[in-house]
């Protein structure tokens, strides 16, 4: 395993037990952002990066039963902290690397990532996985329940324009990697980024 996934199962797994309750009130926005993916019913989506499943519950109630939803992530605590939360109801749970999934090419609908950006350790390999999973037209929602400006106060730190969630740095960085933007939203209270699967 490398340095990096070693240190993402470190970060998070230390943090996996209170995760919830660290941020109770991020559902509205994990509800709104999924709504915004726009998925029909009988969709497959992938959380990429699930942690405790905080979106598979709405992911759930836009695919509908007949929709597939996995939650992929690399920490088993937090995937032990979303089978505690009961949301693998709402999907199903695989523990994987986003860098190399294990999933069909194609095979996908949708990509949802809640905070996941920043912590790849290759950005533009690593969106390509997700767009190879991804069918031509699919979608990918880039999601933080704060914006980038809130996030580093909260964090003790200034924004850089060297965040690769800075609009100049994401839209060529998701080009380069099989994903064209068509929205951008940075503000107080959501960071949200969605592109396009190109054909």
């Amino acid at each position: 395993m490398s340095d990096d996934h070693t240190h993402v199962q470190e970060f998070f797994g230390a943090r996996a037990a209170d995760w919830d309750s660290r941020f109770p009130d991020d559902g509205p926005a994990y509800t709104a952002a999924v709504a915004e993916l726009g998925l029909p019913v009988g969709a497959r989506v992938l959380d990429a990066g699930c942690g405790t499943g905080r979106a598979l519950p709405p992911l759930r109630a836009a695919v509908g039963p007949s929709g597939l939803v996995v939650g992929a992530d690399l920490t088993p605590a937090m995937l032990q902290a979303a089978v505690r939360a009961k949301r693998d109801r709402d999907g199903r749970l695989l523990l994987a690397d986003v860098a190399a999934l294990p999933l069909r090419s194609g095979s996908l609908d949708a990509v949802f990532a809640a905070g996941l950006v920043a912590h790849l350790p290759d950005p533009p390999a690593n969106l390509r996985e997700l767009a190879r999973v991804v069918r031509p037209g699919g979608v990918l929602a880039l999601f933080h329940p704060i914006g980038r400006a809130a996030l580093a106060a909260r964090q003790g730190r200034r924004i850089t324009s060297d965040d690769l969630r800075a609009e100049p740095r994401l839209r060529p960085l998701l080009a380069g990697s099989g994903w064209r933007m068509t929205s951008y939203v940075d503000e107080d209270a959501r960071f949200l980024a969605l592109a396009v699967r190109e054909g």
